[in-house]
C-alpha cells in the first residue's frame, strides 16, 4: 500500500478511528490492532513475503529472551550469530543471490571459462533491507548488554512491522520504539496535528517535487550519449532533489503517521543540501542508516582509532557495505566507495566534526564562504548520485563523460523539447522547496510553521494541499523510489 495512494487515505482514517475510538482501553488489543492493520498494509503488495517478517520477528523475540538467560560468551555468540545467519541469510538470498551469481559469471567468462548458471526469479520482498536492520540491532543490543529483551511478543512483532515505517524507516533502534508499545498511549492534539502538517509536507515532496523532476530525469538518464553536458547537469541536478523529495517525504508520512497513533519516530533527514562538508551532509541524510552502521559496523571496526591505514580502512569498508546495502549492483558500491573517499580527508584532518551546527544559525542568508562551502558539497553529491542513478557503471561512464564535457556551458532546450514542460516545472517547485526549507532550517519539518499568524498558515497549509491534490496520479501513483531497497 502507498502512503500516496487512495488505498491509504481510506486505510489510515479507519486505523486511526478504530485506535482511538474502539481499542484505546485495552493497550495489549490496542497493539494487536496495530499488528494487524500492519500485516494488512504489508500484506498489500505480497502477503506472500508476510512470512519472511514473522520469521524474522519470531527469531529474535526467541533469540532476545535466551541471550538474556546465558551467561557463557560461546554460547551467547552462538546465540547472535543463529540471528544475523537468519536475517542475513534472508537478506542475501532475496536481495543479492542473482547479483554474486552473475558477477562468478562475468569473472570466469572473462577468464575464457563458460559457466551454465542460471539466476533466479526472485521478486524483492519490499522494505526488507529495512525491518532486517531494525530486528538485527534488537538482538545485537541485548547481546552487548545494552537493552533487556521483551517478553511481550505482541509489542515486539508490532514493533517490527510498525506500518509508517515497515518499508522504507526510519529503521528504528528498539531502545526508541519498543517501550513505547509497552506503555499505554494518550491522544494529543498538538502532537496529532503536527503530525498531519508534516505528512502534508511529505506528500508535497513526494507528489510535487519528486514526481514532476522523474519524468525529466527519466528522459536524461535513458539517452546521455545525446544531450549536451548542460542537460546532463541539469539531469542529475532534478534527480538529487527527486531522490531528496522522494525519501524525506516518504519519512515525513511515516513519522506524521506515527504521531497521529502516539508515537514518536526519530528524524531522519534534516536538510541535507544545507551541509558544508560532505561529514555534515551524512549527519543529516538517512540519520537512521548512517547512525546504524556506525553504532554496529564503523565502531566495531576500530572507528576513528588506530594508524592512519586502519581508519581510511574502517571508513571506506563502511560506507561501501552501505552502498551495497542500498542494490545488489556495482554502481551502488562504486556510489558507497565515492562518498568513502569524498569522507577520508576530512577524518585524517580531523575535520568531520567541524559543522555540527545550523549553517547561518543566527542569521538570515549564509555567508559567501559558507555557501560556497554548501555548492561545493552539493556538487560532489552530484557526481556520486550519478552512480546511484545509472542502471550499470557503463551507463554512468557515458553520463559522466558528457557532463564533463565543452558542452557543460550549454543549455539547448531544443534537445528536450518533449519535456520541456515537467523540465521547468520541476526547476520550479525545486526552488520553492530550497527556499522553504531554508526558512524552516532550524524546524523540524517545512510546514512546521506555528509562528506565523493562524490567518496566513492556513492560507499556506490550503496551497500546498491543492497543490498536492492537483498533482496527485490516483490511477497509477509512483512508487517511492526507497522501496526497492
Amino acid at each position: 500500500m502507498l502512503f500516496n495512494s487512495l488505498e491509504f487515505a481510506i486505510f489510515l482514517p479507519l486505523v486511526f478511528i478504530a485506535y482511538w475510538f474502539i481499542f484505546h482501553k485495552n493497550l495489549t488489543i490496542q497493539n494487536l490492532f496495530i499488528l494487524f492493520s500492519s500485516y494488512l498494509f504489508y500484506g498489500w503488495w505480497d502477503w506472500r513475503f508476510l512470512s519472511l517478517i514473522f520469521v524474522s520477528s519470531l527469531t529474535d523475540y526467541l533469540i532476545g529472551i535466551q541471550l538474556a538467560k546465558t551467561v557463557a560468551p560461546p554460547k551467547r555468540k552462538r546465540l547472535l550469530l543463529i540471528s544475523l545467519g537468519v536475517n542475513l541469510g534472508l537478506l542475501a538470498c532475496f536481495k543479492y543471490f542473482n547479483f554474486f551469481i552473475e558477477s562468478l559469471v562475468d569473472l570466469f567468462t572473462t577468464a575464457g571459462i563458460t559457466l551454465n548458471v542460471k539466476s533466479l526469479q526472485i521478486i524483492l520482498p519490499v522494505g526488507i533491507s529495512f525491518y532486517t536492520f531494525q530486528t538485527l540491532s534488537y538482538t545485537i543490543d541485548i547481546y552487548r548488554n545494552k537493552l533487556k529483551p521483551t517478553h511481550d511478543f505482541i509489542a515486539f512483532f508490532a514493533f517490527v512491522s510498525f506500518f509508517p515505517q515497515l518499508v522504507a524507516g526510519p529503521i528504528e533502534r528498539a531502545k526508541n520504539l519498543l517501550p513505547q508499545f509497552q506503555r499505554p498511549r494518550s491522544f494529543h492534539y498538538e502532537q496529532a496535528a503536527d503530525g498531519l502538517r508534516q505528512m502534508l509536507w511529505g506528500l508535497f515532496k513526494k507528489i510535487v517535487v519528486a514526481d514532476t523532476c522523474a519524468v525529466a530525469v527519466e528522459y536524461i538518464f535513458n539517452k546521455p550519449a545525446t544531450l549536451s553536458g548542460g542537460i546532463l547537469l541539469v539531469g542529475v541536478t532534478l534527480f538529487a532533489f527527486q531522490i531528496y523529495g522522494d525519501f524525506s517525504g516518504y519519512s515525513d508520512i511515516a513519522i506524521g503517521a506515527a504521531r497521529l497513533l502516539g508515537f514518536d519516530l526519530m528524524r531522519n533527514f534534516a536538510f541535507p543540501y544545507f551541509s558544508r562538508d560532505i561529514a555534515e551532509f551524512w549527519r543529516r541524510w538517512h540519520i537512521s542508516l548512517s547512525t546504524w552502521f556506525r553504532d554496529y559496523l564503523f565502531i566495531p571496526l576500530g572507528g576513528s582509532r588506530g594508524t592512519r591505514q586502519q581508519r581510511i580502512r574502517n571508513i571506506l569498508i563502511t560506507f561501501t557495505v552501505s552502498g551495497f546495502w542500498h542494490g545488489a549492483n556495482w554502481t551502488f558500491l562504486i556510489w558507497g566507495f565515492l562518498n568513502g573517499l569524498y569522507y577520508v580527508p576530512l577524518m585524517l584532518l580531523n575535520r568531520q566534526k567541524k559543522h555540527t551546527a545550523i549553517v547561518a544559525q543566527n542569521r538570515i542568508f549564509p555567508t559567501p564562504g559558507e555557501l560556497v562551502q554548501m555548492l561545493l558539497t552539493f556538487l560532489i553529491t552530484l557526481v556520486a548520485w550519478i552512480f546511484f542513478r545509472a542502471s550499470s557503471l557503463q551507463e554512468a561512464w557515458i553520463y559522466l563523460n558528457g557532463l564533463f564535457s565543452k558542452s557543460i556551458c550549454l543549455i539547448p532546450l531544443a534537445e528536450i523539447k518533449s519535456i520541456q514542460y515537467p523540465l521547468l516545472k520541476g526547476c520550479f517547485f525545486c526552488l520553492i522547496l530550497v527556499i522553504v526549507e531554508w526558512f524552516q532550517r532550524r524546524q523540524q519539518h517545512g510546514l512546521q510553521i506555528n509562528h506565523l499568524n493562524g490567518v496566513v498558515r492556513w492560507v499556506i497549509y490550503l496551497i500546498i494541499f491543492t497543490i498536492t491534490l492537483y498533482s496527485a496520479n490516483y490511477h497509477d501513483p509512483q512508487e517511492f523510489i526507497y522501496f526497492q531497497f
